[in-house]
């Protein structure tokens, strides 16, 4: 074929935010409208004080149609077509903050107050029946992730990763911050990782999460939350690696979306640094004998990077972070990523490397990871795929 296959490994979808009211279980419904006004200003308060409410107005002018493929499959279908793009994971909160499901079931997952557990898990699950029902429009070419706010309940977690399976979707978003509740080495939440093992549902982070409290209303607030957001959307990598999450579930595979990739190198060789045994580690007790690998290979058997929108420098470091655990993605519709301008991103960042690799970060690991259809999406990106011949200066 001469053109590639190419799968986002981070789009975004979901409702006009008072449109989940369909989806909701009817006893949660009155909450929903109480609650529903009070989302919408505090979303509206948070885009002033992130400081892009004004910047994301001007970008969506004479878009509006394009970025309703949030929730609308045919506009959806015509942005990827025109992306070149043939699959996509597709994870909640769609035109960033404007389509976050209710009751804090949106992308971060919250832990603190005002969260209510049993209304978020309402929340999540109302997206969840949205994204099975859009998934479904276009199944081949569609992998959902379903919110599972897995930390107030192992067991209802559990329910919600078997329901996702029998309904269409491919894998689970997790939340990256835990607050007071026990981190993901804690064995209690070993019935989810068998879960998702068994299943072949993939674990999803995605950045987004970092303690708002800590940053205050001052100037620098920005910079200082970018600085950091990327290091929360990995640490429950640490915690589970350290755990031994992945010995005990050596086929169970992670995802971490959206938090660059350029930390990887230096993380691994840390980790292996502290797993081997040196002078450093001489006062210790055994603190690694429930560990039969080196966390960088257990990094290279089960975890794959969403890099999304990725720059040139990070392709250029693909031999360090592992060619087979890098996946490009565009981060449709969100205004930071590739779109409208994906061709020529993607142009930037793979031209002149080999064919193979190219068709490994754009593609080919999110098939294998996510267990798309090649076959199915071949026929898709022999038609709307980029040319081969682009990539050759």
């Amino acid at each position: 074929m001469d053109r590639y296959l190419v799968i986002s490994s981070d789009c975004h979808a979901g409702l006009p935010p008072e449109q989940y009211r369909d989806y909701l279980d009817p006893k949660y419904r009155d909450a929903f409208d109480i609650a529903l006004p009070i989302q919408i200003e505090e979303t509206q308060k948070a885009a002033k004080k992130f400081l892009v409410a004004d910047i994301n107005a001007e970008w969506r002018k004479g878009r509006e149609s394009l970025l309703s493929g949030a929730w609308d499959h045919d506009q959806r279908i015509k942005v990827l077509d025109g992306d070149g793009i043939a699959g996509e994971v597709i994870y909640p909160d769609g035109i960033t903050e404007m389509n976050m499901p209710p009751f804090g079931a949106g992308l971060s997952l919250p832990t603190e107050d005002p969260i209510v557990p049993e209304l978020q898990w309402a929340g999540a699950r109302a997206h969840n029946r949205w994204l099975a029902e859009f998934c479904q429009m276009a199944p081949d070419r569609r992998a959902g992730v379903a919110l599972c706010p897995m930390l107030w309940d192992v067991d209802e977690a559990v329910k919600e990763v078997e329901w996702a399976k029998e309904n269409g979707l491919r894998g689970i978003l997790i939340p990256t911050r835990w607050g007071k509740l026990d981190a993901y080495h804690h064995p209690k939440y070993d019935p989810v990782w068998a879960a998702c093992q068994d299943l072949g549902m993939v674990v999803n982070l995605h950045s987004g999460a970092a303690p708002m409290e800590d940053y205050g209303e001052g100037q620098g607030m920005m910079g200082i939350y970018i600085s950091e957001v990327c290091w929360f959307a990995y640490r429950p990598l640490t915690f589970m690696l350290w755990g031994g999450v992945f010995e005990r579930y050596p086929k169970l595979r992670l995802m971490v979306t959206e938090g660059t990739s350029v930390w990887v190198p230096e993380y691994l060789q840390l980790l292996d640094f502290r797993y081997a045994d040196t002078p450093y580690s001489a006062k210790l007790g055994d603190y690694t004998g429930h560990l039969s690998m080196k966390p960088s290979e257990y990094f290279s058997r089960n975890v794959l990077v969403g890099a999304s929108c990725m720059p040139r420098r990070e392709a250029e470091m693909r031999y360090e972070i592992g060619i087979e655990n890098l996946a490009w993605g565009s981060d449709y519709p969100h205004p930071e990523g590739t779109w409208p301008n994906t061709a020529p991103q993607m142009r930037e960042t793979f031209m002149d490397l080999p064919e193979d690799e190219i068709t490994r970060m754009l593609g080919g690991n999110l098939a294998d990871f996510y267990g798309f259809d090649a076959s199915k999406l071949g026929r898709i990106a022999a038609e709307v795929g980029p040319l081969k011949s682009d990539f050759r200066s």
